[in-house]
């Protein structure tokens, strides 16, 4: 099974958020590659790459297209991107991130909802009680999951809890978060619904008239896009919105660490000589072991 603390990142040289992946006892890795999908396959337990922690507004997500998928801030027309607030909550209503080896197909349709997918790693919002920090890697059980169509594309938004959290062993599903944490769909749906109208944008649609959907249907999805991520990485599938480069697979796109340290370094170089200054931080170039 993985555990939280197998997993670490370092803090990229530049002012720009930038945080690549370390693994314990071995060295850079490609999370949505190199990290397991499942931590416990047999209690369905999986590992989620936490992106942006609760709470807060930066767009932070993998560059999926780049080596070594480091955690980057969204930009548009060359601004950073943040989520405004949406009434009442500030930022992010949960810890939201993603789930590793997974990838929605952008050439196939839904069978029930007739979208295509949007070409990114399975989205997840951890709904546990505690705030998470940017890289951790938390094993979650999976609750449901919301079929949200962003722009005309399938976005799914998988609901899950932290296995450590004081509420996991009473939320199983849909009906258990109504009872145990009344308000969230609600206000899951909202926030969803509406958060991208300051930016001048419609309100998102659901299908399924806006039902979440069981848990045991959210696992039917996860397995869906990690086939279509292992398409990817047979080479069936190209998409330059996944880069299959690893460091432990030990397949035709593996790299060893050292050529991965190379890429690190080229990386925030190229960085800093775009005329950003270089971070002061004590922590850069160190690996930063993730807070409890």
């Amino acid at each position: 099974m993985e555990f939280e603390d197998d997993y670490s990142v370092i803090r990229g040289e530049t002012e720009e958020e930038t945080y690549f992946f370390v693994k314990q006892d071995h060295g850079l890795i490609n999370p949505l590659n190199d990290i397991p999908l499942f931590a416990d396959a047999e209690k369905g337990i999986l590992n989620m790459i936490v992106e942006i922690p609760r709470e807060t507004n930066a767009k932070l997500e993998l560059k999926t297209g780049d080596p070594l998928s480091q955690i980057i801030q969204d930009k548009k027309k060359g601004k950073k991107r943040y989520v405004h607030d949406v009434f009442p909550y500030k930022g992010y209503i949960w810890n939201y991130g993603c789930f590793p080896q997974t990838w929605e197909n952008p050439s196939e349709v839904h069978m029930e909802t007739g979208a295509l997918g949007d070409g990114d790693p399975l989205d997840v919002c951890e709904i546990g009680s505690s705030i998470a920090h940017i890289g951790q890697v938390h094993q979650v059980k999976v609750l449901g999951v919301l079929g949200m169509i962003d722009e005309g594309e399938m976005d799914w938004k998988v609901l899950g809890i932290r296995v450590g959290d004081p509420l996991a062993e009473q939320v199983n599903d849909v009906e258990d978060l109504k009872r145990m944490v009344p308000g969230l769909l609600h206000a899951t749906f909202s926030w969803f619904r509406t958060y991208k109208i300051p930016d001048g944008k419609p309100e998102n649609l659901f299908a399924f008239r806006e039902t979440v959907q069981p848990a045991h249907y959210a696992m039917d999805i996860i397995k869906e896009c990690h086939d279509s991520w292992r398409k990817v990485m047979d080479g069936k599938i190209s998409s330059k919105k996944v880069n299959p480069t690893n460091t432990t697979l030990k397949n035709d796109y593996s790299i060893s660490t050292e050529q991965a340290e190379q890429i690190m370094k080229h990386a925030t170089v190229a960085r800093a000589d775009s005329g950003l200054r270089r971070s002061e931080s004590i922590h850069d170039d160190q690996c930063v072991p993730l807070p409890d």
